[in-house]
């Protein structure tokens, strides 16, 4: 258990929260919500053991291990396996004594290798392959060295060399912003499997809906620990905020009561005890603070000035740069247009954005442009060609013409461009500060067409929040590449799947097309297996140059398998157990909520209690189901392996 105990921080002089008391136990997966600037990220260094705190402590077991995903990745000589493997501190040390055995005792040696099979280091290497693999890097990348591979890449490396630390305590910032929808839902899959306590920062929503059993929110200077994951936060906060503002008003009400007897009869001798008496009551009254609004954005498309149909049409399009990445492309984009593009990293999506903008001319076919097409186009080159001399004041003045100033303070106030914000230099902001900017830019062009590749990435979740809205009532055109799953499909009516040189409508929505990738994970992972077993096939004696077993070694092999096999069937008969339990139990919950007179004022908290116990109990059930899978596999290839 991690336990702070009235903890207060700062950080450059200014007070990030005080009296924080918490218990983080493992088993549990904590994500960390609040504003940019509230102190996240200061709390992860606090855990670290990087940020001291100014009151109070912050304990936990001497012999717990941290693992935290840094930011950067130095460019390395490294391969990427090796930099992986590294990871795992102890395994990476004895595999080198290993490796170096002239230097060691024969005293020695045999105290490594007990301990090297101890922590099964001959299955560490495997283990750092299909994390990689999970990640999206191919077989043939894991050879290559760590600076070969761009920044993104380099990221994805470090989230693969934390997840082989040996760790009791997982801290990860932003894990999910370079990586694509499969490798996020790989992720979702492992860490689900992880025993130990996980606290994460995100901004992606349904990745912290899917990780999270409790949410801690860093705001107004105090941490509060709610239970359940990131949308059931939404709720329970927003009960709870109407409850304070509820008890603010009738506070409110109270004090002015009070303070209008004081003033009218605390000058007459017939009511001074009275008016005292209310003084002292008006002094003791423990003040509930007014509700605050904690989201710093809020704007909105203009309408385009002009519009018709089709805007922009690709016919019969070969897309790629010195031969065809995407062949046969057919796509008209109307103002009625909202097209979610989906598909593998490596896959063609940039790319088929590129041609769609007439940024990447045509191998072959036809691209038309309306002559009312005004293009609204965000991607990271557009973020990083910003003029990083300019203030944001600066850049907007160039689109604005004649506007006066405080109308362009105004419009870059919604974005958050406020105070000092709004004249200092591109090149001091943030990635999520120069995001916000370009969107910003884009807005006030008043396009008929947006086009946005990956806008989500640098942003936060008030800031995504504020994104979804704007774009659900946008009146143009839009097309959209992100991993965002909230963002995708609350803003976009069809799907395109970029895949196998092709770009095809998807007609399922986003929870088809995780299942999509699921299945395309396992079928790659069978044929694996089915590539493995005929190379070991080919490689082993044949059957008929081996000697036929005896009864009794048959028999005594079969007692060794099942020997073999018993743990994992334990295990399994566990989880079938555990399952049959908390289906039962579910049955109950859902045979108490079919009574009506539940859903009456007097029993909203028994109501409120049910519902929480219920999703609960289905979050248990199908992460029970998904591991009785997994164990059910584990146990078909021992013993496949085994015969």
């Amino acid at each position: 258990m991690i336990e702070l105990s009235q903890v207060a921080v700062r950080r450059d002089g200014r007070l990030l929260f005080s009296g924080v008391n918490l218990q983080l136990h493992q088993g549990q997966t904590i994500g960390l919500a609040g504003n940019n600037g509230t102190g996240k990220s200061t709390l992860f260094a606090t855990l670290l053991g990087e940020h001291g705190t100014d009151v109070g402590s912050v304990s936990m077991p001497k012999n717990w291990q941290i693992a935290h995903m840094a930011q950067e990745v130095h460019a390395s000589d490294m391969t990427a396996l090796d930099y992986v493997l590294s990871g795992d501190d102890e395994w990476y040390r004895l595999n080198d004594k290993i490796q170096n055995q002239s230097a060691l005792s024969e005293h020695d040696i045999a105290p490594i290798y007990q301990r090297f099979d101890e922590i099964d280091g001959y299955r560490t290497p495997s283990k750092a392959s299909q994390i990689l693999s999970g990640l999206g890097f191919g077989e043939h990348e894991h050879t290559r060295m760590v600076r070969e591979f761009s920044g993104g890449w380099r990221m994805r490396l470090n989230l693969a060399r934390t997840l082989m630390h040996r760790a009791d305590v997982l801290l990860l910032d932003e894990p999910t912003n370079h990586l694509d929808l499969d490798a996020i839902l790989w992720l979702e899959d492992w860490l689900g499997k992880f025993s130990g306590l996980i606290i994460v920062i995100s901004h992606d929503q349904a990745f912290m809906d899917t990780i999270c059993t409790h949410i801690a929110h860093i705001e107004h200077g105090t941490i509060t620990l709610y239970t359940g994951n990131y949308s059931q936060f939404i709720r329970t906060r927003a009960e709870r905020l109407a409850q304070q503002a509820q008890a603010y008003e009738r506070q409110q009400a109270v004090k002015a009561h009070l303070e209008n007897f004081i003033r009218r009869f605390g000058a007459k001798a017939t009511k001074a005890k009275q008016a005292q008496s209310r003084a002292k009551q008006l002094a003791s009254m423990t003040d509930i603070a007014p509700v605050m609004a904690d989201s710093e954005f809020s704007f909105a498309f203009y309408p385009p000035t002009a519009l018709s149909s089709p805007l922009i049409s690709l016919d019969n399009a070969s897309i790629g740069y010195d031969k065809p990445l995407i062949n046969k492309v057919n796509l008209q984009i109307t103002p009625d247009t909202r097209l979610g593009v989906l598909g593998a990293n490596g896959a063609g999506k940039s790319t088929l954005i590129k041609a769609l903008v007439g940024d990447l001319p045509l191998l072959s076919g036809t691209h038309r442009a309306s002559d009312n097409l005004m293009l609204g186009y965000f991607n990271q080159h557009q973020m990083d060609a910003l003029d990083e001399s300019a203030t944001p004041l600066i850049l907007l003045r160039r689109l604005a013409g004649t506007t006066s100033d405080a109308d362009l303070r105004a419009f870059l106030g919604s974005f958050n461009f406020r105070g000092d914000k709004i004249d200092t230099p591109c090149r001091l902001f943030s990635g999520g500060e120069k995001a916000r900017l370009t969107l910003a830019l884009i807005v006030w062009e008043r396009p008929n067409v947006l086009v946005l590749d990956e806008p989500t990435n640098h942003l936060d979740l008030s800031m995504r929040n504020a994104l979804m809205l704007a774009l659900q009532n946008f009146e143009g055109a839009l097309i959209l590449v992100s991993h965002d799953r909230d963002l995708v499909m609350n803003v976009c009516d069809n799907l395109m799947l970029v895949a196998d040189g092709r770009a095809d409508e998807f007609t399922g929505d986003m929870a088809d097309y995780a299942e999509h990738l699921r299945q395309a994970r396992l079928a790659k992972v069978a044929q694996n297996k089915a590539e493995n077993k005929e190379t070991k096939a080919d490689t082993t004696t044949s059957v008929s140059d081996k000697p036929t077993p005896t009864k009794e070694e048959i028999r005594k092999k079969n007692a060794e398998n099942r020997q073999k096999t018993a743990p994992l069937r334990k295990e399994i008969e566990k989880l079938e157990k555990e399952l049959d339990k908390l289906t039962s139990e579910l049955g109950e919950i859902e045979h108490a909520l079919s009574d009506q007179s539940l859903y009456d004022d007097d029993n909203k908290d028994k109501l409120l209690n049910l519902f929480a116990k219920q999703s609960e109990w289905q979050k248990q059930v199908a992460d029970i189901e998904e591991n009785l899978l997994l164990k059910m596999d584990e146990l078909e290839t021992l013993e496949n392996a085994l015969s």
